[in-house]
């Protein structure tokens, strides 16, 4: 069976009491709650280490058992923003102290009032989501559009965004350069923001993704004038960003001829539209970027050193995400809210093993490739997607090394799982039947894509599932047309 991702509130309960139990299902149909039971703590820490999506947390404390204060110390190392509420007896006033000096959110005392159960799992359910909120909606974060927010929780950062504001003030061209995906188009919308400019327009080209002719159109519009034809006017981006500022990405991939063109835009403030004569006064910004060398793209002439001369006075180097990893954690969290609003899904929570691992791994795609890892997980929730980070990295073993430590599994010390069933490394019931899981969803994608010639939508609509959900299962399993060969033929399958 193929899972969408989890779109309620999800409760885990503790406890093997219908007293506790009954109220809890009728409060969670008429509260849009998805409660889950775990037989036992050591379930539910099962759980809480395998990374499940948890919203909050019940234990319900057998009388004059210690196990259950035990587990609790557990469950908060594995999860330290789960709220957790413990449900006791009125004659352990001593544990009730205990539980709470070790982090429990609540504690409530038997016999429960259905009301007061109800409030207080809403109460700390709320509090959780005001956490978020007030997190990423602190200082530190800064909207700079309707989709993009500068952040700057590291000191590199926020140096960055002091220099931007210094340059804000000034009617100046700016260079602005930094790898792929590390925020140079955000550094850009912030510097207009901040800027006389910001009621105007603010307009972006990319010079490598248009050939030469198009970019010309693009950036300088057009005139036709023909006996044949009606005459056509298409306004370039200099034009319509008057008073405004436009942000050239890649300004080394700008063919020479237009690079002398933008270079008398800046000298002179005006330009000559392609099929006329006339003048046109060119009252706008350039703010330019590149994630290449620029040296070197001057030596080899794929960038006029006379342009260069005139964007460089102004320089602001962004730095990529490996410099500032004391961000990861606040940046992962963000994105996760961010993209969680956006499809309408709950949050996901990161275990410590995903943010030590990635804390561990180089991010040469930065920004963009931690917002797709993260919106992976949280489509797929599955943390072996944090963990695996390895596969694209370039420092080989050592990275290997660094990510197996991190996933947080200590050889010397066994889970608290296995200390209690008396066994080590073993696999418990839980990962083999999901172990199994995965195989039989794996093959019968297999089987779907096969009979269907790869058409995913097509498979999706035999799986009976989103089409949504076979693209990520596809990116899940590393799936592709030349491997459906590899997947065994199943009885009843084909």
């Amino acid at each position: 069976m193929l899972e969408n991702a989890i779109e309620a509130t999800r409760l885990l309960v503790v406890s093997r009491d219908s007293a506790v139990l009954r109220p809890l299902w009728s409060m969670g149909e008429s509260n849009g709650w998805q409660l889950e039971i775990a037989a036992d703590p050591w379930e539910a820490i099962d759980r809480a280490q395998s990374g499940a999506p948890l919203d909050l947390l019940l234990l319900d404390l057998p009388q004059g058992n210690a196990e259950g204060l035990h587990s609790l110390r557990w469950l908060r190392r594995l999860r330290p923003a789960l709220p957790i509420i413990l449900i006791g007896h009125s004659d352990d006033n001593g544990r009730k102290q205990e539980s709470i000096r070790m982090g429990a959110r609540d504690y409530l005392i038997r016999p429960l009032e259905d009301r007061q159960l109800e409030m207080v799992i809403q109460h700390n359910l709320s509090m959780a989501s005001e956490a978020i909120e007030a997190d990423i909606t602190s200082d530190d974060v800064e909207p700079v559009s309707n989709e993009s927010f500068f952040i700057g929780v590291s000191p590199i950062m926020r140096k960055l965004r002091a220099q931007a504001a210094l340059l804000a003030e000034a009617n100046v061209p700016v260079l602005i350069l930094g790898e792929d995906g590390s925020g140079k188009e955000t550094t850009a919308r912030l510097i207009h923001r901040l800027s006389v400019r910001s009621g105007f327009e603010f307009a972006k080209v990319n010079c490598a993704a248009l050939p030469g002719d198009l970019l010309e159109r693009e950036l300088f519009g057009w005139e036709r004038k023909g006996t044949n034809a009606p005459a056509r006017t298409k306004t370039g981006k200099l034009e319509l960003c008057a008073k405004g500022t436009i942000f050239l990405d890649e300004i080394t991939e700008m063919p020479p001829g237009l690079q002398s063109n933008l270079l008398q835009v800046l000298k002179n403030k005006r330009f000559i539209r392609p099929g006329t004569s006339a003048f046109i006064e060119a009252d706008v910004r350039v703010v330019a970027a590149s994630s290449t060398n620029v040296e070197r793209a001057i030596s080899e002439n794929r960038l006029s050193e006379d342009l260069y001369h005139q964007l460089s006075a102004y320089t602001i180097h962004v730095p990529s995400l490996r410099d500032r990893k004391e961000e990861l954690s606040f940046l992962s969290r963000h994105f996760m809210h961010r993209l969680a609003k956006h499809y309408g899904l709950s949050p996901r929570e990161f275990s410590p093993a995903i943010i030590d691992a990635w804390q561990a791994y180089n991010w040469p795609g930065n920004l963009g490739e931690l917002e797709h890892c993260v919106k992976r997980y949280l489509m797929v929730g599955d943390e072996e997607l944090g963990l695996g980070m390895s596969r694209f990295s370039s420092e080989g073993e050592a990275q290997e090394a660094a990510l197996a430590k991190a996933r947080g599994v200590n050889q010397m010390a066994p889970s608290p799982s296995q200390s209690r069933a008396g066994v080590s490394g073993s696999k418990s019931l839980r990962s083999v039947v999901q172990s199994v899981k995965a195989e039989a969803e794996k093959n019968a994608i297999a089987v779907a894509l096969e009979k269907t010639g790869w058409n995913r939508k097509a498979a999706a609509r035999l799986l009976k599932v989103s089409y949504r959900t076979v693209l990520y299962k596809i990116e899940q399993y590393q799936m592709t047309a030349s491997d459906s060969s590899v997947f065994p033929r199943t009885n009843g399958l084909r």
